[in-house]
């Protein structure tokens, strides 16, 4: 009977000490979650909507400041923000790789938080971008145009055509082939095929190589005004399809594209809203080609059939960034780590 009262009060015990111990303890290794903006987050530079997920902007892309709201996105209780007082709070920091030094001097010199994840991310090409050996297993996560990326923001997509959207029409050409070009380099691809495409028909070419500097509404009007648009690629990658595709897309002019291969570009856009060189033996067979389409309307007329269905989007620079990393950091809290950044970019 002795036993059995001894017992009791036992058990007893043992049950108040855990009531008191679940009532008064919290863990002190939960993810930070924010319920409002404090007084010295709003005087500080952020954007704050009862944010759940802070991302840190380490540096500008380049020196260029965007907007820190990602409600144009559709993406809510983001707190995107340049404050590196946050840095313990922030779920995810933001390094732009065209900005990082060699010797990693500027890289934050406290311990990384256990939540959170250091992202990489880059819209130049392995062409041009410095391998630098000290990042190859320094992030957890990358932010990228190619669509093998942790969080893929390509140069441009498609979206579906709403109601409420204008009717696309045509504009009117008064030029067969356009091309815009300010990085001119004899060695690269795409001016070798030029200088060997001009023998065979008329390419209109402009920008500083040819002395012409344009404006935003030159290089709109003239694209407009173009049945074909050079969009040649500074280098060839997987994925790199830059606004040079988008843009003419977006303004009416059929794209005869120089990148990665045509079934890459089928990735992106619909097989016969371009043109590719590498369908041509020569380029005097794709001038052929052209001279035909521009002779021939309704097969020229055919290229624009995707717009019945989709309009192009261009993404933007930066901003779409942090805000993509946000939205995929509220989705994935979880470890995560990315090694071999240097074979995976630069193979």
């Amino acid at each position: 009977m002795q036993s059995n009262w001894n017992c009791l009060h036992f058990i007893i015990f043992i049950s108040v000490f855990l009531l008191v111990l679940f009532t008064y303890y919290t863990s002190d290794i939960s993810v930070p979650t924010f319920a409002f903006c404090t007084t010295s987050q709003k005087k500080s530079n952020c954007s704050c909507d009862d944010p759940n997920t802070v991302v840190l902007i380490w540096t500008w892309p380049f020196g260029q400041r965007h907007d820190l709201s990602c409600r144009v996105f559709n993406i809510t209780r983001c707190l995107l923000t340049d404050n590196r007082t946050l840095y313990h709070q922030a779920h995810g920091v933001l390094f732009h790789h065209r900005d990082i030094n060699g010797n990693l001097d500027g890289f934050p010199n406290e311990p990384r938080p256990w939540f959170q994840k250091w992202v990489w991310w880059n819209m130049e090409s392995p062409a041009h971008s410095s391998q630098i050996p000290a990042l190859n297993h320094l992030f957890n996560l990358t932010c990228n145009y190619r669509y093998d990326s942790n969080i893929p923001v390509p140069y441009g997509y498609l979206v579906p055509v709403m109601s409420q959207d204008e009717v696309f029409k045509v504009p009117a050409k008064d030029k067969l082939v356009c091309w815009i070009v300010s990085n001119w380099r004899a060695h690269y691809e795409r001016v070798q095929y030029y200088d060997k495409l001009k023998n065979y028909i008329n390419v209109r070419a402009y920008g500083s190589p040819f002395g012409h500097h344009l404006t935003d509404q030159d290089y709109t009007t003239i694209i407009s005004s173009c049945k074909f648009y050079l969009s040649f690629e500074n280098s060839v990658y997987k994925d790199y399809i830059t606004e040079k595709l988008y843009n003419p897309m977006r303004l009416g002019s059929v794209p005869v594209v120089l990148g990665p291969p045509r079934e890459n570009y089928e990735d992106h856009i619909p097989g016969d809203a371009f043109i590719h060189v590498n369908d041509f033996a020569s380029p005097k067979e794709l001038a052929e080609r052209l001279i035909y389409l521009d002779r021939n309307p309704d097969e020229y007329m055919n290229y624009f059939n995707w717009r019945n269905r989709f309009k192009v989007v261009n993404s933007w620079f930066g901003h779409e960034h942090a805000c993509r990393t946000c939205s995929y950091l509220q989705r994935n809290r979880g470890y995560h780590v990315f090694h071999n950044l240097n074979k995976w970019y630069w193979g």
